[in-house]
């Protein structure tokens, strides 16, 4: 049997190497001017016979940020984030400010009348109400069963 020399240094950059490497596949790999997108906002979405209700998650900013923008097929949802927070105690000051622009588009399962658009931003919560496009009301599709043979 041989003899292998212990080298604590090299199993610790090991260790690193492998640390970077599940940091690096957790990360967004969606990248926008060469920033990572940091935050994807939370949808529910429910569609019933007359209108798509849109729910988005959108914690700690103010209406002002956010920018939506709905065509007959999707809605897009843009926004910024821009909050800090100072305390001082004890002659100590500290500091924690989060930031970053996020995107999301949703498309939508049905046409719908993009200029009837109901919204309303409350809690961190985006409500829409989009209702549908009559012909999409209205559309019946005939489905062809053939001979059963």
């Amino acid at each position: 049997m041989a003899l292998v020399r212990w080298e604590p240094f090299r199993e610790v950059e090991t260790l690193q190497r492998q640390i970077n490497r599940l940091f690096d596949e957790i990360q967004p790999t969606t990248r926008e001017a060469g920033t990572a997108i940091a935050f994807i906002p939370a949808a529910e979405i429910e569609e019933t016979p007359d209108a798509i209700h849109l729910n988005l998650e959108i914690p700690g900013l103010d209406a002002k940020d956010l920018d939506v923008q709905v065509s007959a097929e999707a809605v897009s949802i843009t926004g910024e984030r821009k909050s800090e927070i100072k305390t001082e105690e004890k002659g100590i000051t500290r500091t924690e400010f989060r930031y970053g622009k996020f995107q999301r588009v949703i498309p939508l399962p049905s046409r719908i009348q993009n200029d009837k658009v109901q919204a309303e931003y409350k809690d961190g919560i985006l409500k829409l109400g989009l209702p549908k496009a009559e012909e999409e009301k209205n559309k019946v599709v005939k489905v062809n069963l053939g001979n059963g043979r």
